[in-house]
């Protein structure tokens, strides 16, 4: 089969399309920035989506227990799960998910390095960056590659003020 249908936006979400997932996320702060992730085959001609480190909540594990797994295999950095901050219900197209963010501590200070999805073979991995945004970078983006719960971000304060986000 050819690199462009492997790696088609189709091809990369079909394991979570048509599925209701419910999904974890952590808020890193360091010196005013935000660690996210970038995500490809969200957006049309290959834009990125940067939204916080998480994934899926598997069966037998605790919310907290997820959100340290995923943030180990997104970023490489092991972390301490704070505050519930926001919940988002996210729903686009063909995938939805409930979305719980939580306030997350890095245990040092380790530069985060790029990780992967266990649920997609190496050529075919979502993520593919990762980087410091500070809330003035992220309004300087377009507002369709931010995740909803961070495009009106002004200040890291905002972040901690906990929401519930439900879609229209």
């Amino acid at each position: 089969m050819p690199d462009s249908i492997i790696n088609s936006p189709d091809a990369l979400l079909q394991a979570y399309s048509g599925k209701v997932r419910v999904r974890v996320g952590g808020l890193l702060l360091r010196d005013g920035a935000m660690l996210l992730a970038s995500h490809r085959g969200l957006l049309p001609q290959g834009a990125p989506f940067w939204s916080p480190p998480g994934g899926g909540w598997q069966f037998g594990e605790s919310i907290r227990q997820a959100l340290v797994r995923e943030f180990k295999e997104e970023t490489g950095l092991a972390v301490r799960v704070g505050r519930f901050l926001h919940l988002h219900e996210f729903c686009r197209d063909e995938l939805q998910a409930l979305e719980l963010f939580f306030e997350v501590l890095a245990d040092d200070a380790s530069p985060p390095a790029l990780g992967h999805d266990p649920e997609h073979a190496p050529d075919q991995q979502i993520l593919t960056e990762l980087a410091w945004f500070s809330p003035r970078q992220l309004q300087q983006l377009p507002p369709a590659q931010v995740h909803p719960t961070l495009r009106h971000v002004l200040s890291p304060d905002d972040i901690f003020v906990p929401q519930v986000n439900f879609a229209q």
